[in-house]
């Protein structure tokens, strides 16, 4: 667990203001809408960064070892970084404080704040019973009205009421609002085989025109803000064109946002094209045991273990190498100031002032997994990403930030 006094650095850095962006809307009603979202930091049960990401990609790649499991939602207690919405729930709503996740996909409350049920309240005598890592949640379903924001209205969506929680309590956090693909439901509601995501039922009411969700990370040491674009993406913070590539085939990132990627390090490479994840509310990028072991030895990183990252000096970070993504037909850059993590948040996540660390981790597994790297928040927060649940395809863009030299 983090110290306290670290915990106040972090919340003092990573808190943002909660506003809705302009709706743009078309003849037949709302094509999009982008709403901005609050980061927190999560300091329950973390022993150290690179532990926290490990521990919730390990629970996501064994939920899908039977069919019991695929359906589990994954470890939200063992996140680093949280981003959480302002949803309503009823009518009139009532607000809940919900936990921004692409890693998982049932909508839930109840862990804080009790669900009071209103007009539009319908409880359907469902059983919710949702695993994940070192935490659960099991309650009873309702139907109802989910407000996301400024004129964006769900209505009669699927939500989880708990009656026993553990994982989220004591963090001001009521639930999940799951945007992951809608098969990770599987098996969780009682009587019912997958249940539609708001993003599903957002497309098929026609309140938005696609179902798409577009994510935008500014870095922290730039600015603290954040976006979430339902409906589409923003065009406005994107600077380069989006590419997309199909969702993987590999068990078991198929049943996330995977796609298949290989990446070299100073052209050299050090995983050659694989299956992985693309995911929110994973912190650093993790890759590989193998190829974690190739990247320490090319950067001469030492383990710190306080931190779980690896340390350079001062000279091996001015000898590091690009390191590249290769995605489809294209190639993502990271450049040596982007693999690191922000000097000015060191002390927060346990660190030295003056040290530099990296923010490449090792997942905790070798090569041929199935899921042998997430690329996380430290690539999200450079590169737009774009989760298209009607294609079946995941898009990255370049943002203004995608070179930014603020680490």
């Amino acid at each position: 667990m983090f110290p306290c006094r670290a915990l106040l650095v972090l919340l003092a850095l990573y808190l943002l203001a909660v506003a809705a962006s302009p709706v743009h809307r078309t003849p037949g009603g709302i094509s999009k809408v982008t709403l901005n979202f609050i980061a927190r930091l999560n300091a329950t049960g973390i022993s150290n960064i690179a532990d926290a990401d490990r521990v919730r990609i390990k629970s996501m790649r064994e939920k899908t070892v039977s069919p019991r499991k695929r359906d589990a939602s994954v470890s939200v207690t063992n996140s680093v970084v949280l981003y959480v919405a302002q949803v309503g729930i009823g009518s009139p709503p009532t607000e809940y404080t919900l936990l921004v996740d692409t890693g998982s996909s049932n909508t839930w409350i109840g862990a804080n704040q009790p669900y009071t049920p209103t007009s539009t309240s319908h409880y359907t005598g469902n059983t919710v019973s949702v695993s994940y890592g070192s935490g659960n949640f099991s309650g009873g379903e309702y139907i109802d009205t989910v407000s996301l924001g400024n004129g964006l209205t769900i209505n009669q969506q699927s939500i989880g009421v708990a009656t026993r929680s553990q994982g989220l309590s004591g963090t001001g956090i009521d639930g999940i609002l799951g945007l992951g693909p809608a098969d990770l439901t599987q098996g969780t509601v009682s009587n019912t085989n997958t249940v539609p995501t708001v993003v599903d039922n957002l497309y098929s009411q026609g309140t938005i025109s696609s179902a798409v969700l577009g994510v935008y990370f500014i870095p922290a040491a730039n600015s603290n803000s954040g976006e979430l674009t339902f409906g589409g993406y923003d065009p406005s913070v994107v600077t380069g064109t989006v590419n997309y590539v199909p969702i993987t085939n590999t068990y078991s990132s198929a049943f996330f946002w995977g796609i298949d990627q290989s990446i070299t390090y100073g052209g050299k490479t050090i995983l050659p094209s694989t299956a992985g994840i693309v995911d929110t509310g994973t912190t650093l990028i993790l890759i590989a045991t193998d190829a974690f072991q190739t990247y320490q030895s090319a950067t001469g990183g030492v383990m710190d273990n306080a931190t779980g990252l690896l340390r350079i000096t001062q000279s091996q970070y001015n000898n590091l190498q690009t390191l590249s993504f290769h995605i489809g037909t294209q190639t993502y850059d990271l450049i040596p100031n982007v693999q690191i993590w922000p000097r000015s948040l060191n002390t927060a996540i346990g660190g030295s002032s003056g040290s530099i660390y990296l923010v490449v981790g090792d997942i905790g597994a070798p090569s041929g997994s199935g899921m042998d790297f997430a690329n996380g928040y430290a690539f999200l927060e450079r590169y737009y990403s774009i989760y298209d649940t009607t294609g079946a395809r995941v898009g990255f863009a370049a943002t203004r930030y995608t070179d930014s030299e603020s680490n």
